[in-house]
């Protein structure tokens, strides 16, 4: 299994019970394709550095995953599907 790093921005209109649906489903999809979230680092709502899709603000989540390639494929594939997350980067941790 490979670690990465995992940061993702929600956008500041999703409710605070759908955000927690929203990170809760996106973290299962590792548990469900034999991975694991070794840590989930919530930074909250932060001013972003330029305007995305008309917000200027966004809920920030960080996550360190150890993650198979179908895994990690399937985050990236069912996180850019969704509407309520308006930016993510994933990187492969080298530390």
């Amino acid at each position: 299994m490979t670690k990465y790093e995992i940061m993702y921005i929600i956008r500041p209109t999703v409710s605070e019970e759908d955000r927690k649906a929203l990170i809760q489903k996106l973290e299962d999809i590792f548990t469900a394709n034999d991975s694991k979230v070794v840590k989930r680092d919530e930074w909250g709502m932060r001013e972003l550095a330029y305007e995305i899709e008309k917000h200027t603000k966004g809920y920030y989540v960080v996550l360190d995953v150890e993650a198979t390639q179908e895994a990690r494929a399937e985050f990236e594939r069912i996180i850019g599907l969704s509407e309520d997350v308006i930016r993510h980067l994933i990187l492969k941790d080298v530390r």
